[in-house]
């Protein structure tokens, strides 16, 4: 059985060993490549400061290189009896190197090693999420203009309401996506901060460069503050997860808004049979699974910040071990996000459009409204207009106009489709992404 590299002469026992490691080790194979590249910076960080011999740091580096290889190949485990990745790591370079391996903990603690680790792994999951969602924009922003001319029915309290379209639609989700945006790219700025270095959460007394650590991984900077990194813990989750909340929620009123519009009593929209399944007993059917299961798992996501902030509210500054729970509620949602972008953006692209939803004269009085501009226009006050509009209307005598006259910005004759893809574009260029590519690319050369 492998040591606890914080044990002395007293083993835990087994069962509160069970307790106190949870699923970290399920959880920290998700971490695992990024605690290889931390331990690459603090020790080329702490050969500089002299803890280090060059010739210790080489085979050092080496071998975690060799770690870092396993880890992409799917080989990389953690041993039943060993707490956690960070003890792994160690436990494999002190088989291989000897005492050498022992060195590489001088100056911090498993607390800014976790740190590090997941700021590292939410830094890249957020590149991905911003990718697909830019992604998605760009794919609501062509079926936008390609249907740019197709009217349907706009609603207020589920009541057909104003003359809507398909441009307005899509377009709208991708604007509303290009705001989420804004949100990814503040849990960007607060994710890429380097905590390594604050140790257990009150430094160390050691000469240690943190700059430099925060250079070799790519940070934008620091969290100075060596009490505030720690406090970081939680903090850097509940505001991602915020983030990933908001593109969720998005995503989900647009999976609500296909399968209403999907259905036989709305009839706008039609999903090409092999993206539907069907009944067991119903041989007609054809269900929107796809779009139902991503509205359930996006109603989720958004409760994530809520489930952190509920495991965090009540600490005081210093470590505890409830943010080891964060772990199992914080990791696993990029890949549900990520799934429900992916195949959101697939179902986009493919659903077919009705382009004679208002030939049905259900849908006339939506028109209403155009009539009482027109008579406004002519001359007539407002207030009139409006009551004559409603009286023939009450009558039976009102005759709709269809001719669609709406000319103002971010109308249904001007959507600004451009402006919002340039409002997109704008803030993916603050994320500044290839430098922490680069910065990466050169830690493992």
């Amino acid at each position: 059985m492998a040591e606890k590299i914080w044990e002395k002469n007293v083993q835990a026992d087994q069962r509160i060993e069970k307790f106190t490691v949870g699923r970290d080790r399920e959880m920290d194979l998700c971490l695992a490549k990024y605690d290889v590249l931390g331990s690459m910076a603090h020790i080329r960080m702490l050969e500089s400061v002299g803890l280090l011999q060059a010739d210790e740091l080489e085979v050092l580096l080496i071998v975690l290189k060799e770690i870092y290889q396993t880890i992409e190949e799917g080989t990389f485990v953690i041993e039943d009896d060993v707490e956690d990745v960070h003890s792994q790591v160690e436990l494999l370079l002190t088989r291989k190197l000897g005492d050498v391996g022992k060195k590489i903990h001088s100056g911090r603690s498993r607390n800014d090693q976790v740190l590090v680790d997941l700021k590292l792994f939410a830094r890249t999951e957020l590149m991905k999420i911003t990718g697909q969602v830019n992604y998605l924009i760009e794919a609501l922003i062509e079926q936008s203009n390609r249907y740019k001319h197709v009217l349907l029915p706009g609603y207020t309290h589920l009541q057909i309401a104003m003359p809507s379209s398909f441009g307005l639609w899509f377009g709208a989700y991708a604007e509303s996506l290009a705001d989420d945006l804004q949100l990814l790219l503040s849990a960007w700025k607060i994710t890429n901060r380097n905590p390594l270095g604050s140790a257990a959460g009150y430094g160390s007394s050691f000469p240690l460069n943190r700059q430099m650590t925060t250079d070799l991984l790519g940070f934008d900077s620091m969290n100075y503050n060596v009490v505030y990194a720690q406090m970081g813990r939680g903090k850097m989750e509940r505001t991602v997860a915020n983030a990933l909340a908001s593109v969720a929620a998005t995503v989900s009123k647009l999976a609500f808004d296909a399968c209403m519009y999907n259905s036989q009593n709305f009839g706008f929209i039609k999903l090409p049979d092999e993206f539907t399944t069907g009944s067991s007993i119903m041989p007609h059917k054809k269900n929107p699974d796809v779009f139902e299961l991503t509205r359930a798992k996006c109603n989720k996501i958004q409760s994530l910040p809520q489930q952190i902030m509920l495991i965090t509210n009540n600490l005081p500054s210093g470590y505890f071990r409830d943010l080891q729970i964060i772990k199992e509620v914080f990791i696993p949602a990029f890949d549900e996000l990520k799934d429900c972008l992916d195949m959101t953006s697939l179902m986009m692209s493919r659903l077919q459009v009705n382009e004679r939803i208002l030939d049905d004269s259900k849908y006339d009085l939506i028109f209403s409204v155009e009539t009482v501009n027109k008579l406004t226009l002519s001359g007539v006050p407002f207030r009139d207009a409006y009551k004559q509009v409603g009286l023939d209307i009450e009558t039976g005598g009102f005759n709709p106009d269809k001719a669609i006259r709406h000319t103002h910005e971010g109308s249904i004759g001007n959507l600004c489709n451009d402006e919002i893809l340039l409002y997109k574009n704008e803030i993916i260029s603050q994320f500044d992404f290839e430098k922490v590519k680069q910065a990466i690319d050169q830690l493992l050369a």
